[in-house]
């Protein structure tokens, strides 16, 4: 029961983080913000790239392609997201 709360919780903060992602890449702003959501942006399509680059090279291994899940993808790209952004808005100042 109490495993089956946790998950349920880690689901809507997930729901949550991919809404505010996606609210963030729309909202507009000074230079600055906008400097912030230009270099995370790109360094999570990175990783994102990166993710598919090493799917890709597992499935070739291992023979077998597997897809992959459309919320776990949104959710590590949403979680990169917010990990690039606060790492900027320090470095950056905003």
């Amino acid at each position: 029961m109490f495993l089956t709360v946790l998950f349920i919780l880690y689901l809507c903060a997930m729901i949550i983080l991919d809404v505010a992602m996606v609210v963030s890449l729309l909202r507009p702003g000074d230079e600055r913000r906008q400097l912030v959501v230009w270099k995370a942006s790109t360094c999570t399509l990175m990783g994102l790239v990166g993710m598919l680059i090493i799917e890709i090279i597992k499935g070739f291994v291992t023979g077998s392609v597997d897809m992959i899940n459309p919320f776990v993808h949104l959710t590590v790209a949403a979680t990169l997201y917010l990990g690039f952004s606060l790492y900027f808005k320090r470095k950056l100042g905003g």
